[in-house]
């Protein structure tokens, strides 16, 4: 039995027909579980509680600034701590400085010492008179660790009044291994209460001062940091290929001038000497 196009074509709205209620009740059956569904969804769903922040936490979260950390370069470390400096000012505004360094100048044992003084930062940043922080890093600043004369794993403290007043250095060791936020916390709550030596600082002066020394006032301690600097970074046979190149040079100049030098003539006899 053969059928026509045309006669296909006809019955199919008759089909769609026949399957539209079929399709109408599917639909509403569906409807009506996923209605159902979501109402048992939504009475097991509870609302999640936020976690419960006590006052002293939200208002350490929320007041409690992070306190700044400057890095010192050769380019701005004066500028950076005179910024904070008033010019009618009397009483000196406080950093310590953090003296610091890498596998080089410090041979990797900085780290206890960069950990504590960061926890002690995290500290002073809830204390109101807490002193102004700053990092020197000697493997990133070789000259300027040569302009201050100061070495890694150590504590420097600067009290600082408008130019051109003097300032007071201080500057204290740190162990490389043993050194705690706790222990840098108490240096300054003796150094608040009882005063800096008996915190264990010594005062820094003489002509290596940075600010007031001799060198500095001539405006040579610059120059001399970078000679320091290139002396060191040459190696040791180098130097020591110099130092006898210079040796033998003025060892052969002063044999060169007394093989030179004319012989002193024989004395003569001496008048009225019957020798002849």
């Amino acid at each position: 039995m053969r059928f026509s196009t045309s006669a296909a074509v006809l019955a199919l709205p008759l089909l769609a027909a026949a399957e539209s209620p079929l399709d109408q009740y599917k639909a509403k059956f569906q409807n009506f579980l996923g209605s159902f569904a979501g109402t048992a969804g939504g009475a097991a769903e509870v609302p999640q509680q936020k976690p419960i922040v006590s006052n002293a936490e939200s208002a350490t979260s929320t007041s409690v600034q992070a306190k700044k950390v400057e890095r010192l370069t050769l380019s701005n470390w004066k500028d950076t701590l005179y910024a904070p400096v008033q010019p009618a000012a009397t009483t000196p505004e406080e950093w310590w400085v953090l003296v610091t360094g890498g596998n080089k100048t410090c041979f990797g044992r900085c780290g206890p010492v960069d950990e504590a003084f960061s926890e002690t930062v995290e500290k002073f940043a809830t204390l109101p008179n807490s002193p102004h922080v700053a990092v020197l890093n000697c493997e990133e600043e070789p000259v300027l660790c040569n302009v201050w004369s100061a070495g890694a794993s150590s504590l420097w403290v600067l009290d600082m009044l408008p130019q051109p007043a003097a300032v007071d250095i201080y500057w204290k060791r740190l162990n490389f291994t043993t050194v705690t936020a706790a222990d840098l916390l108490e240096t300054f709550d003796k150094e608040t209460t009882e005063g800096k030596e008996a915190a264990g600082m010594e005062l820094f002066e003489g002509a290596l001062h940075p600010f007031d020394g001799t060198i500095a006032q001539y405006n040579l301690s610059v120059p001399i940091a970078y000679a320091l600097h290139f002396l060191s970074i040459i190696p040791s046979w180098a130097m020591m290929l110099f130092v006898s190149f210079f040796s033998r040079t003025m060892m052969n100049r002063s044999m060169g001038g007394a093989q030179n030098r004319p012989a002193n003539p024989a004395r003569g006899a001496a008048p009225g000497d019957g020798r002849s």
